[in-house]
C-alpha cells in the first residue's frame, strides 16, 4: 500500500504532473503527501537567505499546482546536501514512495554532474518513481511490470495490483525477458510462461485485465522496447537492495557506472519508471 508519498521538487516539472496523475487513482487518494524542497548550503548568509526565500516560493507554487487536500499535504523546506536530505526525510516520514524528476543521465555522467535522483536511488531502500524531463506524462491506465521471479519484482507486482484494482478499463502488462532462448521460446504463448504464471494468477484473482508478453536477449533494451511498443503509462521493475548493511551509506559503483538493469531502464525508458526495492538482511 501507498499511504505516505514524498515528492522532491525543484520548480514545476514532470514529477508534479506525475503526482497529479497518481492522485487520480482511488487507492492513492488517501495518501499523505510531503512536498520537499532542499536548498544547498551557500557561501554567504545573504545568499542562503535569498535561496531559502526562493525555495519557499517553489514549495508554494508546487502545492498550489497539485491542489491537494490541505489536511493531507505537508510542505518541508530543508537546508543541506539534497542527496542526503531527501533520503533523511524519506526515513523520517517512513515514505512508501519517493517521486523525483530525472534528467536521465547515462553512466559516468551521473557522477560527473552530481545527479541527485541517481544518488538518492543508490542510497535509499524505498520504492522510487523517476520521471524524466523529456517524457510525456499520461493518465495511468496501462502499467507494465517486469517479472523475473525475484522478491523485488513480486513487490512491484503487488504494488501494481494495488494501483490498478480500482481503475476502470485499466490493464496490467506482465513482461518476462529470457536472456537466451531456451526450451521456452519467446514466440510461444506468453501465458504459458512459468515465470509469469504466479503473477497471472494474482491478476485473475482480482479481476484485473491483463496482457502477457515475453522477449529474449538483453533485459534492459527488451523491456524498454516492449514498454514503448505497448505504449504503457508506467513501467515497474524490481531493483534488489544488494549492498550489505554496513555499506548502505555508500553509492553502488556498479550501478553508478550503468551496469545494472534498473540503471539502463532509468536512462532509456520513454515512460515514467517505478523502481521497487527489497531490503537485504
Amino acid at each position: 500500500m501507498i499511504e505516505k508519498i514524498l515528492i522532491a521538487v525543484a520548480g514545476l516539472g514532470k514529477c508534479e504532473e506525475m503526482l497529479k496523475q497518481l492522485m487520480e487513482i482511488p487507492s492513492i487518494q488517501r495518501a499523505k503527501v510531503t512536498v520537499l524542497h532542499v536548498v544547498p548550503n551557500q557561501v554567504t548568509a545573504d545568499a542562503m537567505s535569498a535561496k531559502l526565500e526562493e525555495g519557499g516560493k517553489i514549495l508554494a507554487n508546487a502545492i498550489q499546482y497539485l491542489n491537494l487536500d490541505p489536511a493531507k499535504v505537508e510542505a518541508r523546506l530543508k537546508q543541506g546536501d539534497p542527496k542526503a536530505t531527501v533520503c533523511q526525510v524519506a526515513d523520517e516520514e517512513q515514505s512508501d514512495l519517493i517521486i523525483m524528476g530525472s534528467r536521465g543521465l547515462k553512466r559516468l555522467e551521473s557522477i560527473l554532474e552530481n545527479s541527485v535522483s541517481q544518488y538518492v536511488f543508490q542510497l535509499t531502500s524505498r520504492p522510487m518513481l523517476l520521471v524524466k524531463d523529456d517524457i510525456y506524462v499520461k493518465k495511468i491506465n496501462r502499467v507494465m511490470v517486469a517479472i523475473d521471479g525475484s522478491e523485488s519484482s513480486k513487490q512491484c507486482l503487488n504494488l501494481a495490483l494495488f494501483l490498478l484494482r480500482d481503475i476502470k478499463g485499466s490493464q496490467l502488462v506482465l513482461a518476462h525477458v529470457n536472456k537466451a532462448r531456451t526450451s521456452f521460446e519467446s514466440t510461444t504463448n506468453p501465458e504459458q510462461d512459468p515465470v509469469l504464471a504466479p503473477a497471472l494468477a494474482d491478476a485473475k484473482k482480482l479481476g484485473i485485465s491483463y496482457k502477457c508478453v515475453t522477449g529474449s536477449g538483453k533485459a534492459g533494451p527488451e523491456i524498454c522496447r516492449l514498454a514503448e511498443d505497448l505504449n504503457v503509462d508506467l513501467l515497474m521493475l524490481g531493483s534488489p537492495e544488494r549492498r550489505p548493511s554496513i555499506a548502505r551509506a555508500l553509492p553502488d559503483l556498479d550501478r553508478l557506472l550503468g551496469n545494472s538493469l534498473s540503471d539502463y531502464v532509468r536512462v532509456y525508458s520513454k515512460c515514467p519508471v517505478l523502481l521497487g526495492r527489497t531490503i537485504s538482511a
